[in-house]
């Protein structure tokens, strides 16, 4: 299971992310504050967000502004590069809450080969090289 902990704000799953997956200079997830995240991520104008410090939630869906253009830009990328999209996880977090996101999660993201989780930023899994079939 995912740890809950690691679904950032704009509701990227940390724990399939590369900076999270590495051995080396591992990032621990947005909402850890660490000197082990990357210059860009702790610059994050979405974790950083004074609306995000208002809501109830702690994610973005609950913003007065959601989707801001900053999350519809990140997700129109991930959609592109990645396919997976920040808005459907808020959303799906929002209609069917935090356990039953991070076992769709789970399932999603766990290579059928080996077990391992699998990166979203690669098309194959980084523990025993299989490709990943969307």
């Amino acid at each position: 299971m995912i740890n809950k902990a690691l679904i950032a704000p704009c509701g990227m799953n940390c724990g399939i992310c590369l900076a999270f997956l590495r051995d080396k200079n591992r990032c621990y997830g947005c909402r850890e504050d660490s000197n082990h995240k990357p210059a860009h991520c702790k610059k994050c104008v979405i974790i950083n967000c004074e609306l995000l410090a208002n809501t109830d939630s702690n994610f973005c869906y609950d913003c007065e502004k959601y989707p801001c253009r900053r999350l519809k830009q990140l997700d129109e990328r991930y959609r592109r590069k990645y396919n997976m999209s920040m808005i459907e996880n808020l959303e799906s977090i929002r209609d069917i809450g935090l356990e039953q996101f991070g076992e769709k999660e789970t399932k999603r993201w766990t290579c059928p080969n080996c077990g391992a989780t699998r990166c979203v930023h690669r098309d194959f899994c980084l523990n025993c090289k299989a490709p990943v079939n969307y």
